[in-house]
């Protein structure tokens, strides 16, 4: 490895930005070698999530120099993988982040110099607008220049391919080794004979033209809906504002002033993602000063959505499971007059099992994938190929897809959706316990553990597989029925013990089902490394046929394995439960 001075020379050398540039000359002048290791010793990741990180000086930060290299090795990757690829073009979109619009106009400059048609969103975009501009133009690929609901200090950048999904394993690792091989910045400006061609007002009115189309919008004379909407400092007003008059409850809606124009500093919360404790406080107080009990969000970026509703005196947020189940039965009640084997929707193997036993009942098909809407699009666009009719996909973490739109979550769509369920059921919260006193209750409890390191992390994963052979008998007082390792790809409950997902010994991912006790059916939970953060993610639920036991024994089971799995006190568990 190179030392540190030889890095920064390198670095020097490559990068044309002056505030980058500063920033390395700065740690030089006051030889604060630990920090430039940090920042140049290390080169960031390219995978499946195409880049996260902070921004800064460095090959391990996020920069003017690193989106340029990453751009000419998925440039290069595009032409001699696709034919055709320079003339299909590539979409470019960019949310209001710091740098954003900088670092998409880099990205865009480059594909230009290698003769790549640039489809150029002129304005921020959330994040959906650029698969749905892939799959509208029949694009090779697509980026987004978004770090999602991340701090304020990240930025990112998302990669589509030419199906409008996000890419999936081999891709990603042929486009790493090509971006290894591109390291040397060929533009730092666009070029005099563009080949940029902007798309905004087209792909916009097309999306909602999209939108007007979905099934079981409002009645005329049947959009009586109050609600108060926060796009968390993103993007997503215009987009929601558009969507709210196209079916004609513009009037009921009520927007968080303080959050709703884009700043990319998030002033009003600690982190901007709509899950986070404290998030949705705003929104709360200003509901309650107007009356009205129904709250709607999106996260920074518009791919996500969360809603949350007063029962009685008390605010309820929903979780994603719960607003995924009743997306879902909307989603059936507009087809159950059709249904046949081929209607299908998808799920995580994270995901609550409640949508399964709804699926039993009611006669449609579950499919449950891996976590991550790369999986759930991927694979929502493989069935479609096999004559199968996809309708919906979820995962719990506030992401719906509705696959006649685009093939990954979409927060605008399923706000219309939900706005549409709401003006026939009235109170959600009233629907979601007809569901619960249906299919039986699930109470889910989704946690997760702040890790130091990823060194930590593996040592948490291998002390659980070391507890017993070939797996632990027991949690606490339950039995273990079934035991899945995605890591080691172990399966008790399949022939020869292979699972029926996919696995890799790169990421860490246990499925444990346990026996159910005399007052619930059983509980299953899966922990996980996070892809794109140093988080250890618990998803537990316990069935029952009564609230109080569902909700007890799923206690139980966190209390336990915060005691023994994940009793390390360099772990930290999320805020909600630090006191608990």
């Amino acid at each position: 490895m190179a030392n540190v001075s030889d890095l920064a020379d390198q670095w020097l050398r490559l990068d044309k930005d002056p505030t980058t540039r500063a920033e390395i000359q700065s740690l030089l002048a006051q030889k604060n070698l630990d920090e430039l290791g940090h920042r140049l010793s290390t080169r960031l990741t390219f995978g499946t999530a195409g880049l996260r990180a902070q921004m800064g000086a460095g090959f391990a930060r996020l920069n003017s120099l690193t989106i340029i290299q990453t751009s000419q090795g998925l440039a290069e990757y595009l032409l001699s993988a696709q034919p055709n690829a320079a003339a299909h073009g590539i979409v470019v979109g960019h949310d209001a982040r710091h740098n954003s619009e900088h670092f998409a106009d880099l990205a865009a400059a480059v594909f230009e110099s290698k003769g790549i048609v640039v489809y150029w969103y002129e304005d921020i975009v959330h994040t959906p607008l650029v698969p749905f501009a892939v799959k509208t133009l029949q694009a090779a690929a697509g980026i987004m220049i978004t770090a999602s609901h991340n701090p304020a200090w990240d930025n990112g950048y998302k990669v589509y391919g030419s199906n409008g999904c996000q890419i999936n394993s081999p891709e990603d690792t042929h486009i790493a080794a090509s971006i290894l091989l591109n390291l040397e910045p060929q533009t730092w400006t666009s070029q005099a004979n563009s080949l940029r061609r902007p798309v905004l007002t087209a792909m916009q009115s097309q999306y909602m033209q999209c939108l007007g189309q979905l099934p079981h919008l409002p009645e005329a004379g049947d959009r009586s809906v109050r609600l108060v909407y926060t796009p968390m400092h993103g993007v997503g007003l215009r987009y929601m504002i558009s969507a709210v008059e196209m079916i004609g409850i513009e009037s009921g809606m009520t927007v968080v002033d303080q959050q709703a124009q884009p700043d990319p500093d998030f002033p009003t919360v600690k982190y901007p993602n709509p899950e986070e404790k404290g998030a949705l406080d705003l929104a709360m107080s200003t509901a309650d000063e107007k009356s009205i009990s129904l709250i709607m969000a999106n996260d920074p970026d518009a791919d996500r959505f969360a809603v949350a509703e007063k029962v009685t005196d008390d605010w309820h947020q929903f979780t994603g499971d719960q607003v995924g189940v009743l997306l879902a039965y909307w989603t059936f009640s507009s087809i159950s007059w059709q249904l046949t084997t081929d209607d299908i929707m998808l799920t995580t193997a994270v995901s609550s099992q409640m949508l399964s036993y709804m699926a039993e009942a009611e006669g449609f098909k579950v499919r449950e994938t891996l976590t991550g809407f790369k999986w759930l699009g991927n694979v929502a666009q493989d069935l479609k190929e096999q004559g199968r009719r996809v309708h919906f996909a979820y995962e719990e973490a506030l992401g719906y897809m509705f696959p006649s739109i685009v093939s990954d979550k979409d927060g605008i769509t399923a706000s219309v959706m939900f706005l549409s369920a709401c003006s026939s059921w009235g109170s959600p919260w009233a629907q979601l316990q007809k569901l619960y006193e249906k299919y039986g209750y699930f109470e889910t409890t989704n946690t997760y553990w702040r890790s130091p390191n990823t060194q930590k992390t593996q040592s948490v994963f291998e002390a659980v597989r070391n507890l017993e052979q070939p797996f632990p008998s027991h949690v606490g007082y339950r039995k273990v029925i079934r035991w899945r390792d995605l890591t080691n790809g172990y399966d008790s409950a399949t022939e020869q013990n292979i699972p029926d997902l996919p696995t890799s010994a790169n990421t860490q991912m246990i499925t444990c089902w346990l026996d159910g006790s005399d007052s619930d059916d059983g509980i299953r939970f899966t922990v996980r490394a996070s892809g794109t953060e140093p988080k250890i993610k618990l998803y537990l639920e316990c069935r029952s046929k009564h609230q109080d036991s569902a909700h007890k024994g799923a206690v139980e089971a966190l209390q336990y394995l915060r005691q023994t799995w994940f009793h390390d006190p360099s772990l930290k568990i999320e805020d909600r439960f630090a006191d608990a």
